[in-house]
């Protein structure tokens, strides 16, 4: 844990305006593309409520938006940015074919994330290219930004394909399992994020008080997250 006292608050204030705009953007599209696709394919909710949309504001939560990015800031130093939105609410039982569209629905967000992915790694190739008169300040920041965008997006995508319900993967599971098997991983719901937050955050906490390595969060998503932000970048040319 940083020790607040001993913290470069203008340095802290760089790394948030280098994390919050690929953050805003990440999460947005991301809710946005579920019920984008749920409206199309016969559910309306979504975008009665107003959520079918790339206002940041209709999709910010107050804990997985703001505090716990903010808490992860501080205790990390900006070296770790995590955070998630409103979900976007999805009666699947107005959906033409319930248990197909229930997999496309849930794939619209991590797709959408990976698009995102790309477009950073080809801006990013777009800013190495301009001449060196060009560079300074703002294409450092920029270069920050879509960098952060990138990672940001690849975790995502990463930590949303895990096959535990609530998450994107979950749902996707469900959606393509046998019945019994669906039904006994849909009954995950309820309790599927106090399980996942634990397993991602608390067990490595517990592993470096007794000396074992249990970064399940590096494993299951870091390493995969890592691997499409380097294959993004080379598909792009940037070196």
């Amino acid at each position: 844990m940083t020790d607040i006292s001993s913290l470069d608050f203008g340095r802290v204030a760089f790394q948030v305006s280098v994390w919050a705009l690929p953050v805003l953007v990440a999460i947005t599209f991301h809710e946005a593309a579920h019920g984008f696709v749920a409206w199309r394919l016969g559910d309306s909710t979504a975008h009665l409520l107003g959520r079918v949309s790339f206002n940041p504001f209709r999709h910010i939560d107050p804990f997985g938006t703001i505090l716990l990015p903010a808490l992860l800031l501080l205790a990390t130093g900006g070296r770790l940015m995590f955070g998630y939105a409103k979900p976007v609410p999805v009666d699947f039982r107005r959906l033409g074919r319930p248990k197909r569209d229930m997999v496309l629905v849930a794939a619209a967000g991590p797709l959408v994330n990976l698009l995102l992915l790309a477009v950073s790694a080809l801006m990013l190739k777009a800013v190495s290219a301009l001449p060196a008169a060009a560079s300074g300040p703002a294409a450092e920041w920029a270069v920050l930004n879509l960098v952060n965008s990138a990672w940001i997006n690849a975790v995502l995508a990463v930590f949303n394909l895990l096959p535990i319900p609530p998450l994107d993967g979950g749902r996707i599971a469900v959606g393509l399992l046998p019945a019994h098997a669906a039904r006994a991983l849909a009954r995950l719901e309820r309790i599927g994020i106090v399980l996942i937050l634990g397993a991602l955050f608390l067990l490595p906490w517990f592993g470096q008080a007794i000396g074992l390595d249990l970064n399940l969060f590096w494993w299951l998503v870091g390493a995969p997250a890592e691997y499409l932000v380097k294959a993004a970048l080379a598909l792009a040319g940037v070196r």
